[in-house]
């Protein structure tokens, strides 16, 4: 059952002149997704936007938790998936959301992600 739906766009530029203060990379985005972007600005948005459309998925946007606690990586073949910890994976919990399904789309001005969140019922 679909518990939750996020979506988000940012502008690339707006996240690449936010990406050019340590305290902003370092408070958004955890140490992999750092490896994985390495100053690949298109992907540090589509990240960014990734991370806002799983806060809205968990009915919150970012309340009693941090941006770092949402987790953005891809697998060999380049598909996103989502990590939660703390405060988000505690969220999450409570509402009952199990799985979450993630897609990811750009321009080369923007990007946007949309988010399902679900329980593992009928899967």
């Amino acid at each position: 059952m679909i518990i939750g739906v996020g979506v988000d766009t940012v502008k690339v530029e707006r996240i690449r002149k936010s990406c050019q203060r340590e305290y902003f990379v370092n408070r958004i985005y955890t140490a992999e997704e750092q490896k994985q972007f390495d100053k690949v600005w298109m992907r540090a948005s589509s990240d960014y936007a990734a991370k806002e459309a799983v806060a809205k998925m968990l009915g919150t946007g970012f309340t009693d938790f941090e941006p770092g606690d949402i987790e953005i990586l891809r697998n060999e073949a380049g598909a996103p998936y989502v990590n939660l910890y703390k405060g988000a994976q505690k969220k999450a919990e409570e509402i009952g959301i199990t799985k979450i399904f993630i897609s990811i789309t750009n321009t080369d001005e923007e990007a946007t992600a949309f988010v399902i969140g679900s329980d593992d019922v009928d899967q």
